[in-house]
């Protein structure tokens, strides 16, 4: 009896040992499903113009999927344990499901960019995005979830499990390895060429580009901002109007749809009927977002000299206007400045209580100009009045709900896609609906144009547009925006761009109009605008270069 009951302990140890399912035979079908079902982006691209009888896409194939699988499963297996197993596998699965079903349905890629997008986006934003595609999808990967956690997991000795975990990765290792010298030079000449596909790999994309946006983010918020430089304005002749300078900053609107620029659909009817005005039909953007071109446009790097990190720790044209003596006020209806203007005036009109002019909480465009009336009488309610330069941020077209973008009234091409899942829509729908949308802002910029006429008595108005990026409407399978730069169609780079300088240009701002005609028909891009503006407001600061200032061989002598 005495002798038994050790042999029971034993004999109980070892059945604790063998209850449950291996780790890292867990995590390996986990990655396998996912690698195999969630990836159905990448596969796509990956496979194109190849054919299944050929049996070296087999090879291919059965080759890729053992990498990527055996590849992803190191760092979990370095990271799993008893404690962190389950919520590891869970995480990945939920990013997995909702970022194909992204990539699937919106042809996006998920980069650092595009993921730094997604955790900046409001409420409002995220919400628009929420369909019963997606909802399938995270009802899929919750069901995926509950059935990984309720699953019992083996426990080992802490010594064999060291032994066993050690000796999986290393042959995980080495089988990533033998896979890839089997495809290697096929899907090395890949790779290289069709660089997006690194960001269409689920989990791992989505993961990696979380987590660099994130250090990204903390590196520069704890990195020392740049020194602020000194801005100073040319004195003014004398008996000159105040100036009030108006910059509307359009979202997501491309040029191919402006008719100003030669689109066959009339999109611009009031902006055709004013003749001062002035059209750049060859703008590029910076960037294919918000987070990238905001700051962008507004920096005096640009594009040309390109520093995300120096861009973000920099001032804004908008801070040195503000040095400069003038009065500088941010208006917004969209999701933020992206610190463009931190630290000055701002107003955010996109919560209004008009009935008419925010239905539903959420405001159109319009309660922009509203708040501009607003800015403008206190401008000149001052003493003596201020130079004032106004940034008017639009919801625009802002997708992929088009249709909510504008009141019943601008429902002039029909029929308009009136869902956010882009694909249940035919491409005419989605174009009617975003061409609405443009005949929207259209009326915006006229209504904003004839509200400064108003007020040419009383100051020097002009009035700057341009869209911060453009958007595709399923050219190639492609929606939305936000691909990489580098491989960017132009649907996503060509913005529209105009300015309008009151009804004198050369006697309120002294430019010569026919001048600037001139050099609209030439290449533009957002790197103009920080260097014109400066020039346009007479504010002299070391970062401004004459060469980049649309206006500086317009000025009138």
């Amino acid at each position: 009896m005495t002798r038994a009951a050790p042999r029971s302990k034993i004999s109980l140890s070892r059945s604790g040992d063998a209850a449950g399912f291996s780790t890292e035979w867990v995590v390996l079908a986990v990655l396998a499903l996912l690698v195999l079902l969630g990836n159905a982006a990448f596969w796509q691209q990956a496979l194109a113009g190849r054919s299944w009888a050929d049996w070296q896409t087999w090879r291919f194939a059965l080759s890729v999927g053992v990498m990527l699988t055996a590849a992803q499963a190191v760092p979990v297996l370095l990271l799993a344990n008893r404690w962190t197993t389950k919520a590891l596998l869970v995480l990945l699965v939920v990013c997995s499901t909702v970022s194909s079903h992204m990539m699937s349905r919106y042809g996006v890629v998920m980069d650092p960019s595009m993921l730094r997008n997604a955790m900046r986006t409001d409420v409002r934003e995220a919400t628009e995005l929420v369909n019963l595609g997606l909802l399938g999808s995270v009802a899929m990967g919750a069901v995926v979830a509950a059935l990984l956690w309720r699953l019992p997991l083996r426990q080992r000795p802490w010594r064999r499990a060291l032994w066993v975990r050690g000796a999986t990765i290393v042959g995980l290792l080495v089988l990533t390895v033998a896979a890839l010298l089997l495809v290697f030079q096929d899907f090395g000449s890949m790779m290289r060429n069709q660089k997006e596909l690194r960001y269409k790999i689920t989990p791992a994309s989505v993961i990696w580009s979380s987590i660099k946006a994130t250090v990204d983010d903390l590196r520069v918020a704890n990195a020392q901002r740049e020194p602020s430089q000194p801005a100073q304005r040319l004195a003014k002749a004398e008996g000159r109007k105040p100036q009030l300078l108006v910059m509307v900053v359009g979202e997501t609107v491309r040029a191919m749809n402006f008719s100003l620029g030669g689109y066959a659909r009339v999109t611009n009817p009031e902006l055709a009927r004013i003749q001062d005005l002035i059209y750049f039909p060859k703008t590029e953007a910076c960037g294919t977002s918000t987070e990238v071109s905001l700051p962008c446009m507004f920096s005096a790097q640009g594009r040309e000299d390109y520093d995300e990190d120096l861009i973000r720790r920099s001032e804004s044209v908008l801070h040195l206007l503000d040095r400069a003596g003038l009065r500088v006020v941010w208006l917004d209806n969209q999701s933020g400045c992206k610190g463009v203007c931190q630290g000055l005036e701002t107003r955010d009109v996109s919560n209004g209580t008009d009935p008419v002019l925010c239905p539903d909480g959420r405001c159109y465009d319009m309660a922009l100009v509203e708040g501009l009336k607003a800015e403008i009488q206190r401008s000149g309610a001052a003493a003596p009045a201020k130079d004032t330069v106004v940034v008017l941020h639009q919801l625009g077209n802002h997708g992929p709900a088009y249709y909510k973008r504008y009141p019943e009234n601008f429902r002039r091409f029909m029929p308009e896609c009136t869902r956010n899942e882009l694909r249940e829509c035919s491409r005419e729908e989605i174009v009617n609906a975003y061409d609405n949308a443009i005949l929207y802002t259209d009326h915006l910029l006229a209504s904003t144009i004839a509200l400064l006429k108003e007020k040419q008595s009383q100051f020097d108005v002009g009035l700057i547009y341009v869209s911060d990026h453009g958007e595709s409407l399923g050219e190639n399978g492609v929606f939305l925006h936000g691909l990489p730069r580098a491989i960017a169609p132009k649907e996503q780079l060509a913005v529209p761009m105009l300015w309008w300088l009151g009804s004198d240009p050369k006697a309120g701002w002294g430019v010569d109009a026919a001048c600037l005609r001139q050099r609209a028909e030439q290449a533009a891009s957002h790197d103009n605008l920080f260097h014109s503006m400066l020039g346009l407001m007479a504010v002299q600061t070391p970062p401004y270069k004459p060469e980049r200032d649309l206006l500086s061989s317009c000025r009138a002598r």
